[in-house]
């Protein structure tokens, strides 16, 4: 693991440092701090989707699935009562893999950015 990794991302859960390391591992230093500004505006915390997701009880299901670029998800969650709430349950259950789905997604764009 790269020490400048850990010193920029130190909230970062083990599975994304894994999967940052590997889509930076072509970075030099500073535009890897420059990439840190920029995806630490971009990525999505666990514990924000997982609050999301449990707001879908109170019967304003999908708002997740908005915050993690799947608005045709979160639209037919609202429609459907998070379908019937046995969708939002098991994003409950998931809310770890819809993070790290987005936030790989939010790596690679960045890294995009930064490279063309």
């Amino acid at each position: 693991m790269r020490k400048e990794l850990l010193d920029l991302f130190p909230e970062l859960t083990y599975p994304e440092l894994e999967i940052l390391e590997h889509e930076t591992r072509d970075l030099d230093a500073e535009t890897l701090r420059s990439f840190a500004i920029r995806y630490k505006g971009r990525r999505q915390d666990e514990k924000i989707i997982l609050i999301m997701a449990c707001i879908g009880f109170l019967g304003v299901s999908g708002i997740h699935r908005f915050m993690v670029r799947q608005p045709l998800m979160g639209v037919i969650y609202l429609l459907t009562g998070g379908l019937c709430l046995i969708g939002t349950i098991i994003d409950i259950i998931k809310y770890k893999s819809l993070t790290l789905e987005y936030n790989h997604k939010a790596m690679k764009d960045t890294v995009i950015e930064l490279t063309y």
